[in-house]
């Protein structure tokens, strides 16, 4: 793999370390992902992305296509599993990506790393990259998806109000009160 979008792979590298902190083989191999799955969307088509798992590789999304939490052109639907899909963000039709556990013969630091079956510290980082950069694809299957109605366009907030509770504006969809007022704030008061 010689190129990553429109970076070369040891500038990805470099571009995943300033977003994320380090060369996270979860953003090398997703960006792997996200530049195959790109390769399978027809020129033209406005599109969104799902990703099946909310570590690394959201990230590799948010920097390689438009699609970002934020803007709401990406969906992180934790499934567990590390793939992702591109879909026409009308038609709801598009490609999934996936590592296939079946290529992943003869690459075995990516399987540990996959697989968890060694420790971060036990893993051989460098091996492992190198051997991401060699495989490329070849370890990547794909499957055409038509995504469900429910998740095609955006989620709107609806009408905003102040909480009578804290007075903080919040969507008024969420109750008499806003949801930290309903107990579900990750902050303990002090």
């Amino acid at each position: 793999m010689d190129k990553i979008g429109r970076y070369t792979f040891q500038e990805y590298l470099k571009v995943v370390e300033d977003f994320h902190g380090n060369p996270s083989p979860g953003l090398v191999l997703g960006g792997i992902m996200v530049d195959y799955a790109i390769s399978e969307v027809p020129a033209g088509v406005l599109f969104d992305a799902i990703c099946e798992t909310p570590a690394c590789l959201p990230d590799a999304i948010q920097l390689l296509t438009p699609c970002t939490i934020g803007n709401g052109w990406l969906k992180v639907i934790d499934l567990g599993l590390f793939a992702l899909s591109l879909y026409d963000k009308y038609k709801g039709d598009g490609v999934r990506i996936f590592v296939d556990p079946e290529k992943l013969k003869g690459w075995d630091e990516i399987a540990n790393w996959l697989y968890k079956l060694k420790t971060k510290r036990e893993q051989d980082k460098d091996r492992l990259l190198a051997q991401m950069q060699q495989a490329g694809r070849a370890i990547l299957s794909k499957r055409r998806v038509q995504i469900k109605p429910q998740h095609l366009g955006k989620t709107s907030k609806g009408a905003i109000s102040d909480c009578p509770a804290c007075g903080e504006p919040y969507p008024k969809r969420d109750g008499a009160v806003c949801l930290a007022c309903q107990g579900e704030s990750p902050y303990i008061e002090k």
